[in-house]
């Protein structure tokens, strides 16, 4: 006797129409606090957790905390997912008018800021609130594809009742996050929606294919200002005595002269022409050049006793690191993976070496290269407050964390075991 389903996504291989009412029934005993006879897909479960633990109201309306179409515009404007907009469009909208869905484009803060498709879809969409200037976040609406993709940083598909709220168990989405090439900042996350009867199960594979063609040509565009930049600093570089770089307007390195090469170097928030204290170089002057910036050095000072670093993890999915000391402050935002590891380093002030670091993330002692490697990254931005052998954070600095009022919002994408158990 062939054994029973026992989750949905195992069901529906054997009866998609039975799947459908499944869906509700495990939805609805679940948020009631019962054991469902099939179990939800693990990526829904742990979302309908968190929405849980939060309090969220399945029964509430989403229609509402609407940006003005001044402030879609500005976002718009600001997003560097506008640079993609044609890649992403010629490689969802043919198949999506084609089957009766819509693409949507949100931000890293789950606003809609952009959306196209089969016009009577659209009209559906504006009846759950789905348009732009909307708040999709997933504390915000519940599970979805914008809002759990965000989340779990990685494409999902949500499929009718698989949506927390009630209103939405006639719509199925599918979406995948939109992360800087550079960095690995997200920059928000592209949807394929419409109604549950036109979706077909491998549409997250598709947009999520879709998505890592977005993030290459962001990689292409970046390279792309850095060479133009590079040939007007160059010339600059040739004439100057003395350690210089040209940066972006983002501190990515073009060119050097007479110093290591970093990728990047970070810049205040608002640079402006004149003397400044940067990690890596020290102090130095800047000057604007074309796009960028030329940075010149001078005498490098060490480290000051009394210097504060802040690490901020209360923000989702906006992780920083601020650096206050008598040059002035400074900060820099952080990948989720570098979130992880300055957290550990905060609640480990005697120092981790690469083995416990890579036991604390992994759950592998061994995997001690990977974790070399990411803190060669972090020591680029933050090396003059960091020593190795072990890996610790400077004597004589202070370090304060800032952590989110609900343990749960604590990097909610980690798997890492220390993270989850507190360092």
């Amino acid at each position: 006797m062939a054994k029973a389903p026992r989750n949905v996504t195992q069901l529906a291989a054997v009866d998609a129409a039975r799947a459908a009412r499944v869906l509700s029934e495990t939805r609805s005993a679940t948020l009631a606090g019962q054991r469902a006879r099939v179990a939800p897909r693990p990526v829904i479960g742990q979302s309908w957790e968190r929405l849980l633990r939060r309090g969220l109201d399945p029964d509430q309306d989403a229609r509402a905390r609407l940006l003005s179409r001044e402030e879609v515009a500005r976002r718009r404007e600001a997003s560097p997912l506008r640079h993609v907009l044609p890649v992403l469009r010629e490689g969802l909208l043919p198949a999506v008018d084609a089957a009766r869905h819509i693409m949507v484009v949100a931000d890293g803060d789950g606003r809609v800021l952009w959306r196209e498709g089969s016009p009577s879809v659209l009209r559906r969409a504006d009846r759950l609130g789905f348009e732009p200037g909307a708040d999709w976040r997933e504390d915000v609406v519940g599970t979805n594809g914008v809002g759990t993709a965000a989340v779990v940083r990685r494409p999902v598909q949500v499929s009718a009742s698989e949506h927390f709220l009630r209103s939405h168990a006639s719509w199925t989405c599918a979406g995948a996050p939109v992360t800087d090439p550079r960095d690995g900042r997200l920059l928000g996350v592209v949807d394929v929606s419409g109604p549950l009867e036109t979706m077909h199960p491998a549409t997250a594979a598709w947009v999520g294919s879709v998505a890592k063609l977005a993030e290459a040509r962001l990689r292409e565009l970046h390279q792309a200002s850095l060479e133009r930049l590079r040939a007007v600093g160059a010339p600059v570089l040739a004439r100057l005595g003395g350690r210089a770089a040209v940066v972006d307007g983002d501190g990515w390195t073009a060119a050097v002269a007479q110093m290591p090469y970093t990728a990047r170097i970070p810049l205040p928030k608002s640079p402006s022409p004149g003397r400044r204290w940067l990690p890596v170089i020290g102090l130095c002057s800047l000057e604007p050049l074309a796009d960028g910036w030329l940075v010149r050095a001078g005498e490098e000072p060490a480290p000051q006793d009394g210097t504060r670093i802040v690490l901020d993890l209360a923000r989702p999915h906006r992780w920083s690191v601020t650096v206050f000391g008598g040059a002035g402050s400074w900060s820099h935002e952080l990948s989720p993976r570098h979130a992880e590891l300055l957290y550990l380093l905060a609640g480990h002030r005697t120092g981790r070496s690469a083995a416990e670091l890579a036991e604390d993330l992994y759950g592998d002692p061994a995997r001690t290269v990977t974790v070399r490697a990411e803190m060669s990254r972090i020591r680029r931005y933050l090396g003059a407050f960091l020593e190795h052998r072990p890996y610790r954070f400077r004597e004589g600095t202070e370090v304060e964390v800032l952590l989110p009022d609900d343990p749960a919002d604590l990097l909610p994408h980690s798997a890492a075991p220390a993270v989850r158990l507190g360092p």
